[in-house]
């Protein structure tokens, strides 16, 4: 735990997990060697006393480090460090454990953007079995081209990605975040540098292929300011009124308070005499925490509310909400899947808890622990948890996810027919709360 509460830091694994994809390191030169090993001792010295669990979950930690240290000193490269390393750390089955490629700190050389810097304007998931386009951003490139909404991804550049999909899947069938795994690998594969062009094969509703090239530009929004040992990430916001009576509001992270935080107040601010407010975290792969007590107060009235309890190895701190001087009172739906992480899941259990929101959507990634981020001798980025979060109803969400109130999840047949299901549902709920019937 550090003086900034970053619970929701899991979120750079897909955030960031683009820019990993960067070419094989050559063979390492003896000075590289020698930080790739000190940077090993640093990990291992590292968890051993920071981790909020003195016992390390009963891991035998001094034979860890005599199996996989004098495979360090033999490796060829750099990428087999961080594989070591992610090995390390892997033992824990717990999130918030992550090393980052020194590359996110430095943009590439001549001043081009980093490998995940670059977006087509699709944004997409894997919905059974099939990488699907679930949303094109306006003016994007994909939009330009003219891709639509429930389009299959059969390729991008020279991945088979059916053929990724299904290796996937049967890699990680057992695991609880499978779909995480599975659409933050897709997301991955379809960022990368500005102005590189990605060529993409799709079938589109009538089951025709489509073969397009799609020049990646800038995200939305902004690049966020580096926070400590955190690079700087892509951030963006969008709020609305919906028929002039639900507010809504999205953001991919939470990062970049000095301009998020402004932009999230106002927003909810202007919705003061609205029927309802929809939070859509879906996507939202979390940041950092300190932002979590003064969103939840637009929508907490009493003093005294919990989101919940940070257990350190030495103490722990409880995230109390700041309630606002004049905070919305009214219904709050929070829409969720597979790619809400950390802090997006504990605004959505935490705002249950207190009896202010109801969730709609898919179980979230299941990633709720505190964490920090240090750089490595060798220039890497290493993140690890330093605290487990505890919410007021008891829930266990970390190595679960939240669960939905109301399950609702994409289907190739509703994003082919242009319809949100799950903000549907949010919607309609807020309707039968406030008696003003539904828009339909």
């Amino acid at each position: 735990m550090t003086r900034r509460m970053h619970i929701a830091a899991l979120g750079l694994v897909i955030l960031l997990s683009a820019c990993s994809a960067v070419p094989k390191t050559p063979q390492l030169t003896p000075d590289e060697r020698r930080l790739d090993i000190e940077s090993f001792d640093y990990v291992w010295s590292t968890v051993r006393d920071k981790h909020f669990d003195p016992a390390l979950g009963g891991l035998d930690w001094n034979a860890l480090r005599a199996e996989l240290r004098p495979r360090v000193e033999n490796a060829k490269t750099r990428d087999e460090v961080r594989d070591l390393l992610r090995e390390l750390v892997g033992r824990f089955e717990q999130s918030h454990f992550q090393i980052l490629p020194a590359d996110l700190y430095e943009p590439a050389a001549g001043g081009s953007s980093r490998p995940g810097d670059g977006t087509t304007g699709i944004d997409a998931r894997v919905v059974a079995g099939q990488a699907l386009v679930a949303r094109v951003a306006t003016a994007s490139p994909a939009d330009r081209a003219g891709v639509k909404p429930g389009w299959e991804i059969v390729q991008v550049d020279a991945t088979d990605v059916r053929t990724r999909v299904r290796d996937l899947f049967r890699k990680h069938a057992a695991r609880q975040d499978r779909d995480t795994v599975l659409s933050g690998a897709l997301r991955a594969a379809l960022a990368g540098p500005v102005g590189q062009a990605a060529s993409l094969a799709l079938r589109d509703g009538g089951g025709a292929t489509r073969i397009v090239s799609l020049e990646r530009v800038p995200h939305e929004g902004w690049m966020s300011r580096p926070v400590g040992s955190i690079p700087a990430v892509p951030v963006w916001f969008r709020s609305r009124r919906m028929d002039g009576r639900t507010g809504y509001v999205a953001f991919n992270a939470f990062i970049d308070p000095g301009r998020l935080m402004p932009r999230f107040n106002e927003a909810i601010a202007s919705f003061a005499d609205a029927d309802g407010v929809v939070i859509d975290l879906r996507g939202n792969t979390g940041g950092l925490g300190d932002m979590l007590a003064g969103m939840a107060g637009w929508f907490v009235a009493t003093k005294g509310v919990s989101m919940g309890t940070i257990t350190m190895r030495n103490g722990s701190l409880k995230v109390a909400v700041v309630p606002r001087p004049s905070p919305f009172t009214g219904p709050v739906a929070i829409l969720i899947d597979e790619l809400s992480m950390s802090a997006s899941e504990v605004l959505a259990q935490g705002l249950r808890d207190a009896g202010r929101a109801r969730v709609f959507g898919r179980r979230s990634a299941g990633a709720v622990l505190a964490s920090t981020v240090e750089r490595l001798p060798n220039g890497d980025g290493f993140q690890y948890p330093t605290a487990r979060f505890e919410f007021p109803s008891g829930a266990v969400v970390e190595g679960v996810g939240v669960e939905p109130d109301v399950e609702r999840g994409l289907t190739r047949e509703t994003l082919l027919a242009g319809r949100d299901v799950v903000l549907e549902a949010a919607i309609e709920w807020i309707r039968s709360r406030t008696g003003k019937g539904t828009d339909r």
